[in-house]
């Protein structure tokens, strides 16, 4: 029981990231838009926030916060390529997606080469510090950006309006709202959460980023959208699961009996949960009617 306890620190600071990016993604696909590129923001967030710590670190005693904040602005600069691409131009929001995930890839890994000279950022001394009990302050954030998502989207006229594009866009239209103003906000800001998820993981994960920094963890979160039924509460609890079960395919590495395993299954394990979760208890399609669909103005 004391180990399990003990791991209660790991499992929020896995879980923290997944469930931030997994909000985003959120917002973003009940607007009606489609972002898969929630990987690739959570890269170009985690490059932003270790390059700014990297350099700050020696001089700034809130260095850590400031990358964050950076990291939150490059994610939602970013996005913006995949709302124009998906709102403004009718792309197809998958393709878009998909470019950003490859843009973020190769950008990070040049960028690297440029700032460092080789692919990777610095390392950087010291990276977030845990706080009372081994809890890292953004298991706090992961909590005020989930109360604060549930707030607006279901206690403001906003989040009415915003459910409403997603829904049935053309009502939503006809009755006055800007429905690809909202979608714009929405990516938007499903980009500065993902950018912020990224600089959390950098930061309390590992003492660089590198192109396998978040390796996989944006899919994950998509995944926990869909799982959770894009609902908060939903979203939540599937964060929980499957960051859950990074911390624990981490954490079984060092249990003796089971050391007869290759390591690669260790690695691979919360993949595989993901994916059999997804395949057992996925059935209703819950998902946005008009998501993925482009919005046309009447008339135009």
């Amino acid at each position: 029981m004391s180990s399990l306890l003990g791991m209660i620190p790991s499992v929020l600071m896995m879980v923290s990231p997944i469930l931030i990016a997994a909000i985003g993604g959120m917002i973003s696909e009940r607007a009606g838009v489609t972002n898969i590129a929630l990987e690739g923001l959570m890269g170009i967030g985690a490059f932003a926030a270790a390059t700014a710590h990297v350099f700050l670190e020696p001089s700034a005693s809130l260095s850590v916060w400031i990358a964050l904040a950076i990291a939150t602005a490059a994610g939602g600069v970013i996005s913006l390529v995949h709302a124009y691409a998906s709102i403004s131009l009718n792309a197809d929001q998958v393709v878009s997606g998909t470019g950003i995930n490859l843009l973020s890839t190769g950008g990070t890994v040049f960028l690297c080469q440029v700032i460092f000279r080789q692919e990777r950022t610095e390392p950087y001394k010291l990276g977030m510090m845990p706080g009372p009990g081994g809890v890292y302050p953004t298991a706090y954030v992961a909590l005020a950006v989930l109360a604060a998502a549930w707030y607006i989207l279901y206690r403001r006229p906003v989040g009415l309006r915003l459910r409403a594009c997603g829904e049935h866009p053309q009502a939503a239209a006809a009755a006055g709202v800007d429905v690809r103003g909202l979608r714009y906000a929405a990516v938007l800001s499903s980009g500065l959460l993902a950018g912020l998820a990224g600089g959390c993981l950098v930061l309390t994960q590992t003492i660089q980023y590198t192109m396998y920094t978040i390796n996989g963890a944006g899919f994950i979160a998509l995944a926990a959208v869909s799982f959770g039924r894009w609902l908060p509460k939903g979203i939540a609890g599937a964060s929980l699961l499957f960051g859950s079960a990074v911390a624990l395919a981490i954490y079984m590495v060092n249990i003796e009996s089971l050391r007869v395993l290759p390591p690669e299954f260790f690695s691979v394990m919360p993949y595989i949960i993901t994916l059999v979760t997804l395949v057992l208890f996925s059935g209703k399609d819950y998902a946005p009617r008009a998501i993925g669909q482009p919005y046309e103005k009447s008339g135009s």
